[in-house]
């Protein structure tokens, strides 16, 4: 496997052979400084550039970065299109092991670029277009603080959504149920829960992609539960899961009501009672 500055210098290397390339910055972990560095970080890395389609047309250049694995153009793909407008990335997995998301970006969107993430360094200024270099810091991925109706849409939606769970258990679809409990259920209990952390870190927190750092942040006799909600490998367990993941809910929801003082909707638990109805109904049938 290369190492870190072996790429580093392919990266830069690269930029300054090709007049083309005018700055290079990069965004991720590896400019976040509080992030400890390992073998399984990305280089996300951005070349600006003054004309695009070369670099499109002809593909060859990304040869010089390594052997690729296997590679993944979002901007192209039709099952799953990307929104990056004039933006295009190359996600590359090297054989090696190393990965570069490597992003083109049209010279004149620079301004764009510099204000869409505060994770941005700069490696290279050819003209020294950038009058205060950028100094990276997490603050564009901080957790954001809900409003109190994002607050109420989101205890809407769990409630809303329990009995599609309950539906689909007692016909025995368990991809139906399943799919609603981790989709739905579990987005909202961890955003539920992500809140509470922002709140008591005044939201000055970044949890990272797909909330990975949140373990960090609680403790064991809450993050145990949450572990277990995971264990949905039958009908029985779901059942277990989707009355749990209420409760984690509940006691989320309401702690974020009070450290906010937002009003916790407690008419939506209504719903409480008549999953317990189709759970017992579920066992011992409709008495």
């Amino acid at each position: 496997m290369r190492s870190e500055k072996e790429m580093m210098n392919a990266v830069i290397d690269f930029a300054e052979a090709d007049e083309r390339i005018r700055i290079v910055g990069m965004n991720g972990s590896r400019t976040n400084p509080k992030i400890k560095k390992d073998r399984f970080q990305d280089y996300d890395i951005v070349y600006l550039v003054t004309d695009m389609e070369p670099f499109l047309e002809n593909r060859k250049w990304l040869d010089y970065f390594g052997k690729r694995m296997i590679m993944q153009t979002p901007e192209e793909s039709a099952l799953f299109p990307a929104t990056l407008g004039n933006w295009f990335s190359f996600l590359i997995q090297f054989a090696d092991g190393n990965r570069i998301d490597l992003m083109l970006i049209p010279l004149e969107e620079l301004d764009l670029y510099l204000k869409n993430d505060s994770l941005t360094k700069i490696l290279l200024d050819k003209d020294n277009l950038i009058e205060v270099p950028p100094i990276p810091d997490e603050s564009s991925h901080y957790i954001k603080r809900p409003s109190p109706q994002q607050f109420t849409d989101s205890c809407n939606e769990f409630w809303w959504v329990t009995p599609y769970v309950a539906k689909g258990l007692c016909r025995g679809e368990f991809l139906y149920a399943t799919y609603h409990l981790d989709k739905v259920l579990r987005e909202e209990l961890l955003r539920m829960i992500a809140w509470n952390v922002g709140a008591e870190h005044d939201f000055k927190v970044n949890l990272g992609a797909a909330n990975k750092f949140l373990h960090h942040y609680l403790e064991s006799n809450q993050w145990e539960p949450l572990q277990q909600t995971y264990r949905l490998d039958s009908l029985d367990k779901c059942w277990d899961g989707l009355f749990l993941m209420g409760k984690l809910f509940q006691q989320q929801a309401k702690k974020l009501a009070n450290s906010l003082e937002f009003t916790y909707p407690d008419h939506f638990e209504k719903v409480i009672p008549y999953i317990e109805k189709l759970h017992q109904e579920f066992y011992y049938g409709d008495k």
